[in-house]
């Protein structure tokens, strides 16, 4: 297995990432031999992976990190880079390599705080002889202040540090960040290939992997998780029954109480899980004695706010993301609808909504329906901007009964 496995329906993109890890493990062969290093024209510093939600641009880039870690015998025999068995390979693709940092923001932004911890592990020398490789998921979430700190590092890197950014569009880079940065932009998979992923990495049934590979248009990860996650294809079926529901103000309040109140649970579970053990375990490293009710030492109450405050922002985030995918689902049944009514031919995503698809499509005209999109992903930017989330929502609510 190649650590390009996962990387589904991006041949471009795998070719150019697998010519410059090619080039970057000449370049520290050749160093290690105390030679001239060949000009690695293919390799760069820092990188920009874009794409639509579920294109894999996060798996991108940790599949490059990883073959940029290979340490496979046959890299000398002519074989490429990210064999997928080795110590670097394994190590980076289970997140334990010592000089690969990969970064997830649990929050709604990265700071200037995180950021300059960050660029300190970036100036670091790697452990093992090859790359300190940064990977920022989340790189549209900078703040303007976290992108002039991250500007410097990127500007003039340490001489084995490599920048893997990833964020959904050029645009939702900073100027300055990306114009320092060699771009590569993914696709979204087609629906096949999401399928066959699914059925050969999960072992899911193909019917099931085919039909969720459809109801997510290509969205990996959606795809993945409406397949083995029964709750999330019942908040999907609650959802996509929303048009049928907003026929009076009444109903459109209600719809709209009962998404965000979804979201809040589902915010509510991932704190269930995660907060009481992180919690937990820092009382134990700080040295409070075992149960509940004990006293932590003196001097530890700041850094047990600062514990709940990350869990706050990360229950934000949750109810958040949460409430995306609810409106993406929901663009994408009217997405249907239209197709229906301007009779495109157009394969339909959400094909056990068939009759209220045809339903909406036919008490409905083409202009009607494009406005429901538009209030759709009005609310998204809505929320995007920290609007509240039940009153975002039931602006959508209220604009889809106007259509």
């Amino acid at each position: 297995m190649a650590v390009w496995d996962d990387l589904v329906g991006q041949d471009r993109v795998t070719a150019q990432l697998s010519a410059a890890a090619r080039d970057a493990d000449a370049f520290v062969t050749a160093v290690a031999a105390g030679e001239s290093h060949p000009a690695a024209s293919k390799m760069t510093h820092a990188w920009l992976f874009t794409g639509p939600p579920g294109s894999g641009r996060s798996t991108a880039a940790r599949a490059f990190a990883a073959a940029l870690q290979c340490v496979s015998p046959d890299r000398a025999l002519g074989g490429a880079p990210g064999c997928g068995f080795c110590d670097g390979c394994h190590t980076t693709l289970i997140g334990t390599h010592a000089d690969v940092e990969v970064v997830r923001t649990e929050g709604l932004s990265i700071g200037v705080k995180d950021t300059r911890d960050l660029v300190r592990r970036a100036s670091l020398s790697p452990a093992g002889g090859r790359w300190q490789v940064i990977v920022l998921e989340d790189a549209d979430r900078l703040t303007e202040g976290a992108g002039n700190v991250l500007l410097k590092a990127v500007e003039e890197p340490a001489p084995r540090t490599v920048w893997l950014l990833c964020a959904p569009s050029v645009e939702d880079a900073l100027p300055t960040i990306r114009s320092r940065c060699r771009h590569l932009s993914l696709r979204t998979p087609p629906v096949e290939a999401v399928a066959e992923v699914l059925v050969r990495r999960d072992g899911i049934e193909p019917a099931v992997a085919e039909a969720a590979a459809r109801a997510t248009q290509g969205h990996i990860g959606r795809a993945r998780r409406l397949a083995t996650d029964a709750r999330a294809r019942e908040r999907r079926a609650a959802v996509l029954r929303l048009p049928l529901r907003v026929a009076d103000v009444g109903g459109c309040l209600k719809a709209a109480q009962e998404l965000v109140d979804a979201a809040s649970e589902d915010a509510k579970q991932v704190a269930e899980a995660v907060d009481g053990k992180e919690t937990e375990e820092l009382r134990a490293a700080m040295g409070a004695s075992a149960g509940a009710g004990s006293r932590m030492p003196r001097g530890t109450a700041g850094v047990m706010k600062d514990l709940a405050d990350r869990q706050k922002r990360r229950s934000t985030r949750t109810q958040r993301d949460t409430l995306d995918l609810a409106l993406i689902d929901l663009a994408g049944f009217y997405r249907d609808v239209l197709a229906v009514q301007l009779g495109t031919g157009v394969a339909i995503a959400n094909v056990e909504s068939r009759e209220a698809i045809d339903r909406i499509a036919s008490g409905s005209r083409p202009e009607h329906t494009l406005r429901r999109i538009e209030a759709v992903l009005a609310c998204r930017e809505a929320l995007e901007r920290n609007v509240a989330p039940l009153l975002a929502v039931e602006a959508m609510a209220l604009a889809l009964r106007a259509g």
